[in-house]
């Protein structure tokens, strides 16, 4: 986003500020569409501050010079890298610098350089996970409890990645894997925001138009040379099921591609755990023992199997 002068600046989470850590940046605070310096370059902020800051932080008051760019990230690499922090600490860290690029990769009209640019994104969950082999239950406690479109990509994200981690997914295909969870669902670019956004149950003629969203992800996927058939895959046949009453395409068991089986499990789960308009979301536990009682036909029993496992895991991890 820019000013009025021209300058262009990029949203961050206060509480990726590590307290009393001179910041190598100015912090910038947006009123009344006004950019005012609110922490220079070289100043700090204590805990206290921080957390009261994050109270009230909705994810769009504090910015950054884009000039900055390269000073915030190594400045966030520099915690990632830090003694000073636990896992937790770092996983809260990761997750919250990286939900304002997300923000921005879904805003950008630029589709194709979007996704280009998202892969350094999970790269950095992809080596935080290999040099943190509790990483990812402390990243999936730290997921959302509200349902919006960037919040529901990159938990569903981080959800694959787990899943795919446990099913002994190479690293290559880890961050492939996280690629195709973060963009499952592109092909909503190209549904009205009307059907997306409505409250409550859609009509036949919403419902037809809202399945239609693989099949245009997939148009917008085959334009760009960089995008492996595995990410292809994912967003195509993601609300495909085991039994075969899925859709587009009506796939069944190992027709399905192992990304689009994780995306369609983590999808669902994510769904259930998060709080939208017209449902109240479930404890994690409950979620999972839902998907293995009543839904096991449509998933993948491995992949069932392998969530309940990690999710199993996350109040100790907690």
């Amino acid at each position: 986003m820019a000013n009025s002068d021209g300058n262009a600046f990029f949203k961050v989470r206060i509480n990726t500020l590590a307290p009393n850590k001179p910041t190598t940046f100015d912090l910038i605070l947006k009123v009344n569409q006004q950019f005012i310096v609110y922490l220079k370059a070289g100043d700090f902020l204590d805990l206290h501050k921080i957390q009261l800051l994050n109270q009230k932080d909705s994810g769009h008051h504090f910015w950054v010079a884009e000039k900055d760019r390269r000073a915030y990230k190594n400045f966030v690499h520099d915690q990632m890298m830090s003694d000073h922090l636990d896992v937790r600490q770092k996983a809260a860290v990761l997750r919250d610098s990286s939900m304002t690029l997300v923000e921005e990769l879904f805003e950008n009209p630029d589709v194709h350089k979007a996704m280009d640019q998202s892969r350094p994104v999970i790269k950095e969950f992809v080596d935080f996970m290999d040099a943190h082999p509790e990483a990812m239950s402390n990243l999936i406690s730290l997921s959302g409890h509200d349902f919006y479109t960037y919040n529901h990509s990159l938990d569903v994200a981080i959800y694959s990645l787990g899943l795919a981690q446990a099913l002994s997914f190479s690293k290559q295909n880890l961050e492939e894997m996280g690629i195709a969870a973060l963009f499952h669902d592109l092909g909503k670019r190209q549904v009205s925001l009307d059907i997306l956004c409505k409250k409550g149950p859609l009509d036949e003629g919403e419902w037809a138009q809202m399945q239609k969203h693989p099949q245009y992800g997939l148009i917008i996927l085959n334009e760009n040379p960089n995008v492996s058939d595995a990410v292809k895959a994912a967003c195509f046949e993601h609300h495909e099921s085991f039994q075969g009453n899925g859709y587009p395409q009506q796939l069944t068991a190992s027709e399905i591609h192992p990304f689009a089986r994780v995306v369609a499990i983590t999808d669902t789960y994510d769904a259930m755990t998060t709080q939208r308009s017209y449902n109240v979301p479930m404890k994690p536990m409950d979620a999972v023992n839902l998907i293995k009682e009543k839904l096991s036909m449509r998933y993948d029993p491995e992949m069932i199997s392998a969530l309940h496992s990690i999710l199993f895991k996350l109040p100790v991890a907690a």
